[in-house]
């Protein structure tokens, strides 16, 4: 198997010879420094006059893209979130909704 750079040294001026088939990230704990929100297609708003703090939407994030400060939901770490809308599905008070990119 080719040795393939770590997914931090991948850039724009990184040869093809060097990346992996389908840009697969196979080194663990990269979420930080691999900004995975621009694979997004639609983008989820939040409403916090309508959020009520359930925190349900919270552990059915997969990018972990909503954080948490002293037990209180922010908005949404756009860096990572890829817009899958799972926590549109699961917020029982349409504090989140979904919007196309323009």
């Amino acid at each position: 198997m080719a040795e393939y750079r770590k997914a931090k040294e991948i850039n724009e001026s990184s040869p093809w010879e060097k990346l992996t088939e389908g840009l697969m990230i196979y080194e663990p704990a990269t979420s930080e420094s691999v900004m995975t929100g621009e694979w997004r297609t639609s983008t989820p708003q939040f409403i916090e006059e309508d959020c009520k703090q359930c925190l349900l939407c919270v552990p059915v994030c997969p990018d972990s893209a909503i954080p948490v400060v002293n037990r209180k939901r922010l908005d949404f770490d756009y860096d990572h979130c890829k817009g899958c809308g799972i926590c549109v599905k699961v917020c029982p008070f349409d504090a989140i909704k979904m919007e196309g990119l323009e």
